[in-house]
């Protein structure tokens, strides 16, 4: 939100500098420029709902948790999975990827009266505090489903409410995420359908719709109905800016391309024959005209036609032996239009039919086949369908985000895709850990929440592609993180008294929280959080990390974007390593304040700033 809100005070700066002063937005300047016709009346055209304005506050909040590492992670990876509650995850991921993903793709509840995601969005206080409060961990410590996800019942009066706020804040908050030349496909049905593409309107921009899709999600028809056998769900599409934005075309068909064959074996390949005639009342009289054939038949148009092109123009066309006048030469004239002078790609239709992208039952069949005959997961999307969106709102080194990961359809098809056509894609998936019913299939195989499943089922995936296409995966890998607490302290600003803000700053002696910061994990934990929090990605996924041993500490070595250094230290401080950074040059230098110890702390870290700031060197310091 930060970002979103500095950039709109750039954009002001910019086109309405009279309107900003010291940082502060003079509204009614504001109001004299756009005119009294611009500003919105007491009474308008929008989308409310009971709740709206504690959505809106949802979206004005920081986050101080971070992303915790899984200790089996590999040394790098292309993909991620965050479990965690996805709107606090969002949150996280705000600094790091704000403008960088090319496409999101959600299945979020369809609100159908038996969803269970109404839960309270508040992490004002620590994560173990509220797990505390609420008892939202079981003794085992998983997610209770009954007391953080409660059932969004039809006959509440707020069923549609409840749906928008748990929506409102989160797609704005994946709004910040899209690149410009951006995209999101959200799968809905007719519950909320209506109610979402004004939500998008208002989010996006009604200018940013791009369209609405039909998806046959079944092939045969449900008889066993009270009315109508519904067959359909809809995939809601918005660029982040649509004149930016321009979806790809899609894969030309075997049938499409059947058209085109070589019949008088043309050496610039396949054609096929296109009508040479308009209707007369198009044309000029430049275009009426006896045109001779080859063999010298002549032909003239169809009444009440002329010919396409003037006879100057056909005469060229009959030279360069663009006019087909059949094997004998006495047929009716027609265009050679060759294959390679059209699209390489059919534009996407709105329509999409379940021979093209799959249906339901290929999903099920999909996930069964990858969990050995067990269907851990009730309501899957077929990877075609995905695979679909990929085509059309990705390039190959695109970033693809999907915060409502499900079972993973979305990093199965990313990663499929990437296997196919030697692309480089990156997804990152969120999932609730969201404990499953004891009855349930996949409780039964061993899962204990959807979380599980999303993660057994990317592993999966890989481990099956690394065995059919060892040449092509050899560095395929899906890191795994964990939304965690955040692990610095965390300055309370409501401190009242003189004596708390004499203990609040005695606890910031160290930033760090109750632990061993020189401990291998806490290290890691530091690190990843630090990545984050400085725009550098997850570790082990975008940011590239060595630690190395020098003056006889450890030193985490990260490139950022400009081929600069940034150099993380959270060992005790050393006169030597002060020397070191001098002779590296790195860009930025990031260091706890518990680095420092000893009478002479004070002392170390006013040297090392003075050292690094000197004129020459700018090596930027930051100490936490």
């Amino acid at each position: 939100m930060a970002q979103r809100q500095a950039d709109l005070l750039a954009l002001l700066r910019q086109t309405a500098p009279e309107v900003l002063s010291d940082n502060q937005i003079n509204i009614e300047k504001l109001k004299e420029l756009l005119g009294q016709e611009r500003i919105a009346p007491a009474e308008h055209y929008e989308l409310n709902w009971a709740g709206k304005t504690e959505a809106r506050r949802e979206i004005q909040k920081t986050s101080s948790h971070t992303l915790r590492p899984d200790a089996n992670n590999p040394a790098s990876a292309q993909h991620m999975l965050i479990e965690g509650e996805n709107l606090e995850v969002l949150r996280v991921l705000q600094k790091s990827y704000y403008g960088k993903v090319k496409m999101i793709y959600i299945d979020p509840p369809y609100n159908t009266g038996n969803d269970s995601f109404v839960y309270p969005d508040d992490y004002s206080e620590t994560l173990d505090e509220y797990q505390k409060r609420t008892g939202e961990k079981s003794a085992e410590g998983y997610l209770n489903k009954q007391s953080l996800w409660k059932k969004n019942s039809k006959e509440s009066g707020q069923y549609h409410s409840a749906w928008l706020s748990m929506m409102y804040p989160r797609l704005y908050l994946a709004r910040n995420l899209l690149r410009d030349d951006g995209a999101i496909f959200i799968s809905i049905d007719d519950n909320e359908a209506a109610n979402l593409k004004l939500l998008c309107d208002e989010i996006f921009g009604g200018e940013n719709f791009v369209d609405v899709v039909i998806w046959e999600k079944r092939y045969s028809p449900q008889n066993a109905v009270q009315w109508f056998s519904e067959v359909h769900d809809y995939v809601i599409v918005y660029a982040k800016n649509k004149l930016n934005w321009q979806p790809n075309l899609l894969e030309r068909t075997e049938e499409m391309n059947a058209r085109y064959r070589n019949l008088d074996n043309d050496p610039r390949g396949d054609w096929k024959p296109e009508n040479s005639t308009a209707q007369a009342g198009h044309g000029t009289a430049s275009q009426f005209y006896t045109l001779t054939a080859p063999n010298g038949k002549q032909h003239n148009p169809p009444s009440g036609r002329c010919w396409l092109y003037t006879h100057e123009v056909m005469q060229k066309m009959v030279a360069d032996n663009r006019i087909w006048f059949g094997a004998d030469g006495n047929n009716m004239p027609a265009i050679k239009r060759f294959i390679t002078e059209v699209k390489q790609g059919m534009a996407c239709k709105t329509l999409w039919r379940y021979e093209e992208v799959g249906h339901n039952q290929e999903a099920k069949k999909e996930i069964k086949e990858l969990f050995d005959d067990t269907t851990p997961f009730e309501t899957p999307k077929p990877t075609r369908l995905i695979n679909r969106m990929l085509q059309l709102a990705t390039s190959n080194d695109s970033v693809v985000l999907d915060f409502f990961a499900g079972s993973g359809t979305t990093a199965h098809s990313v990663i499929e895709l990437n296997v196919k056509d030697g692309g480089n894609r990156q997804c990152i998936s969120v999932q609730m850990p969201e404990v499953l019913d004891e009855t349930s299939e996949a409780y039964k195989a061993g899962y204990r929440t959807i979380a599980d499943i999303t993660r057994a089922r990317i592993d999966k995936v890989i481990a099956k592609l690394k065995a059919e296409h060892p040449d092509k995966t050899a560095d395929l890998a899906c890191a795994h993180f964990t939304l965690a607490p955040s692990n610095f302290k965390v300055w309370r600003g409501d401190v009242g008294s003189a004596d708390a803000l004499r203990e609040q700053l005695a606890l910031f002696q160290s930033a760090e929280k109750a632990g061993q910061p020189q401990a291998t994990d806490a290290q890691t934990a530091m690190l990843t959080e630090l990545l984050l929090k400085h725009g550098l990605g997850a570790l082990g996924v975008h940011a590239v990390s060595a630690p190395k041993q020098v003056a006889g500490v450890t030193v985490h070595r990260v490139l950022m974007p400009d081929d600069k250094a940034m150099w993380l230290c959270f060992d005790t401080y050393t006169d030597a390593l002060k020397d070191e950074i001098v002779k590296a040059q790195p860009a930025q230098v990031v260091m706890l304040n518990s680095c420092f110890v000893g009478d002479k702390a004070d002392e170390q870290l006013s040297n090392l700033q003075l050292e690094l700031g000197a004129p020459g060197r700018g090596i930027g310091l930051t100490v936490i």
